[in-house]
């Protein structure tokens, strides 16, 4: 009776050693295949164009040189026209972050700033030069760096930046979402994210 007890209790013994060591390994391997389905996602993210819009500008380009200790001048002037096409991106490749798999913690580290991109259209009218002040290289140069000036002065007032930044917070939320619908907590400057509010508070 006593062997039997006791071979009984070995039996026992082995057999929660070897449940509790494949409920831990099951444990172990979600926690893995958590981690690396988060992984995927943020990388398969890439490069994200969040929104764009479109300016126009109008002047008159002018200048005058003078000769002979300023007793002649010769003018050269055109009508521009400006348009262009603005957008504002973030590159979430270079988004950094870090992963805590026994606390099934994910902390964005770095969120990249938001580039600006202007292609501009350039178009010249009413063109008059004298020949001793004709249109040059650099001319051209000035009249681009002039519209580029422009534009990005417009831009500041315009409402691009925030749906820009409207839209990488909507993509953040669907960061937020995936992790808790995995049991994850995210981190993002180094706030604990629980509601959509909080990711609206961010960079203000």
């Amino acid at each position: 009776m006593v062997r039997f007890v006791f071979g009984f209790m070995i039996a026992l013994g082995l057999s929660l050693t070897v449940f509790l060591w494949m409920n831990n390994k099951e444990s172990k391997d979600e926690i893995k295949s958590s981690s690396a389905m988060i992984q995927q996602r943020i990388e398969n993210v890439g490069k994200l164009i969040v929104t764009e819009g479109y300016f126009s500008e109008v002047f008159t380009f002018k200048n005058s040189k003078r000769f002979y200790l300023d007793m002649f001048s010769s003018e050269k002037k055109a009508l521009v026209v400006a348009n262009a096409k603005a957008t504002v991106e973030y590159d979430l490749r270079q988004m950094t972050f870090e992963l805590d798999e026994a606390n099934k913690t994910l902390t964005v580290t770095n969120i990249p700033e938001p580039v600006i991109n202007i292609y501009p259209d350039i178009e010249y009218y009413d063109v008059k030069q004298e020949y001793l002040n004709k249109f040059e290289a650099k001319d051209y140069n000035k009249v681009k760096e002039s519209v580029m000036i422009r534009f990005r002065a417009m831009i500041d007032k315009s409402s691009l930046k925030e749906n820009a930044n409207e839209r990488l917070q909507s993509e953040l939320f669907d960061l937020f979402f995936f992790t808790k619908s995995m049991g994850w907590t995210l981190i993002i400057q180094n706030k604990v994210i629980e509601d959509r509010d909080q990711l609206n508070e961010l960079n203000r």
